[in-house]
């Protein structure tokens, strides 16, 4: 009965409206939301690597500590309530709070905590080197991570400050599932994986209701959830690609919230509607694949950086969106190097290419999701990149598909955007300065290794002495250092950083989106 009603209310609220059909009005008790979601390819925690799969993980599962709704910037207690930390020994306890159960209702134990952390080492899908980093293999995982009488200890192998193992902790795949449900739906050795792609077994704010891919996920709310229920019942997130029908449905009702509307369509708002702008770790790049001759002479890197329309972008079709950032670690977070050198000059780059030999034109594959802005960027950049002769052939698709492409190492160039998989400078630095195997049987969850990049050596011991440096000045120093390396020589062009604009009803209050897909919260929200 429970499936049936989820499947009646969601049928509900996809209709259409009739033409000439009266003002809409959403259930009061539920959260109704317009946005782009094709890019989910797991929900799983254990697989989970995409931006909407992150704002789903946040919502339904819990991790020892998180950052929360309350104050996104602070690591808080989760299913662990205190801690203590021996650097000495690299050990971590965590006290479990008492009475957390999972939305099954099983209560949440020091074994279900073990098998999370585990359970990622040993499938080892794509956001498992999160937790790797911590010196956990599928052969001692279980000796690191042991339990005892409410409590977790956590041991770690390497040598790292305590806050950086607890960022690591915090981190997506850190989320702790509920192993007797889990292990019921385990299918030939999958320990689950499979199940929980289309379901969900947590202890967060909300659970799974109904999830049909590139479609809707319908979220229902938990209400036995230990910092309180949230004030709305469900969560509907609408599978809608299109902005302008994203606006319509806005604007008309049938929707409390639009999460992709493009700067002038945020302009042309009218009606019982407001925009809230939240500053985004996200960094924009353009990057091209080194398996491609004609993308490899350094001359050519250099050339793109003076071809990309900066200015023009951000005052038109990303305006409100994103401001020209050019480093690979976000401004606004400790360790940021702000300063944009570059800007546009289609004459400069001509020389450059000249000087260097290169001949053109140069014609290239460029991989875009199809979807506002990005069509619009890459359409720029192809403009822009012509007066060079750099011509630019777009290739649309979901968000899906160029984020296969780009983990095959099959794209040519590649407009796509990053944010930390965890809020420490490492983990941007690992992604864009550092790659010590290219080969392709070597799989990285990093930009460097999509785009077939061997990072210098001297960058990769760069990347590894800044994660170890214990002293949090010398250590902000030292990344700096990595992002003026890397943004002077590297085929990856950092470009922007994302502002995001979310449109809702006038209404819709409590709404909080932090600064990545990580730290996206339904739990407060509440309608007048």
């Amino acid at each position: 009965m429970k499936l049936l009603k989820s499947l009646m209310l969601a049928a509900a609220f996809t209709l259409p409206m009739a033409a000439g059909a009266a003002q809409a009005a959403t259930p009061d008790n539920a959260l109704v939301v317009a946005q782009n979601i094709d890019d989910i390819v797991a929900i799983d925690p254990a697989q989970a690597y995409e931006f909407t799969s992150g704002e789903l993980v946040t919502n339904i599962y819990d991790r020892l500590v998180q950052y929360d709704a309350e104050d996104p910037t602070v690591l808080a207690a989760g299913l662990a309530e205190s801690w203590e930390i021996d650097a000495e020994n690299k050990t971590i306890v965590f006290n479990l709070r008492d009475g957390a159960v999972f939305h099954s209702g099983n209560p949440v134990r020091p074994e279900d905590v073990a098998f999370s952390l585990g359970r990622v080492i040993k499938l080892n899908l794509t956001p498992a080197f999160i937790l790797a980093q911590l010196g956990w293999t599928a052969e001692n995982v279980d000796d690191m991570v042991t339990t005892g009488d409410g409590t977790v200890t956590i041991k770690y192998d390497g040598d790292f400050s305590p806050a950086f193992v607890m960022n690591v902790l915090a981190a997506r795949p850190a989320s702790v599932v509920d192993k007797e449900l889990v292990m019921a739906n385990e299918v030939d050795g999958d320990m689950g994986n499979a199940w929980l792609n289309a379901n969900s077994a947590g202890s967060g704010p909300f659970e799974l209701g109904l999830y049909r891919p590139a479609e809707l996920v319908r979220l229902e709310a938990n209400p036995d959830y230990f910092k309180g229920a949230p004030k709305m019942k469900s969560v509907l997130l609408r599978h809608v690609a299109e902005s302008a029908t994203q606006q319509l449905l806005l604007q008309s009702g049938d929707v409390d919230m639009a999460r992709n509307l493009t700067p002038d369509q945020v302009e042309g708002l009218d009606g019982d509607v407001k925009v809230e702008t939240f500053p985004q770790a996200a960094v924009h790049f353009l990057s091209f694949n080194q398996k491609t001759d004609s993308l490899t002479p350094e001359a050519v890197w250099e050339a793109a950086r003076y071809l990309v329309d900066y200015e023009g972008m951000t005052n038109s079709i990303i305006k409100g969106q994103m401001e020209v950032h050019q480093a690979f670690w976000p401004k606004g977070f400790p360790g940021s190097y702000d300063e944009t050198p570059y800007s546009y000059d289609p004459a400069k780059a001509k020389q450059i290419l000249e000087e260097a030999g290169i001949e053109t034109p140069i014609t290239v594959d460029l991989d875009v999701i199809n979807a506002a802005p990005f069509t619009d960027m890459a359409q720029s950049l192809q403009a822009s990149f012509a007066d060079a002769g750099i011509n630019f052939e777009i290739i649309p698709g979901t968000g899906s598909q160029v984020i296969t492409k780009y983990r095959e190492r099959s794209h040519e160039a590649m407009l796509l955007y990053w944010g930390p998989d965890f809020m420490d400078p490492h983990s941007n630095a690992k992604a864009f300065a550092y790659n010590s195997d290219n080969s392709d049987d070597s799989y990285a969850a990093t930009t460097t290794w999509r785009n077939a990049w061997a990072v210098p050596d001297e960058l990769n011991e760069m990347t590894k002495a800044a994660l170890t440096e214990s002293d949090p000045a010398k250590r902000e120093e030292m990344y700096v250092e990595l992002q003026k390396r890397v943004q002077e020589k590297s085929p990856i062009i950092i470009m922007f950083q994302a502002a995001y604009q979310v449109a809702m009803g006038e209404n819709v209050e409590g709404y909080v989106n932090g600064a990545t897909s990580d730290f996206v919260f339904y739990r407060l929200v509440e309608k007048d």
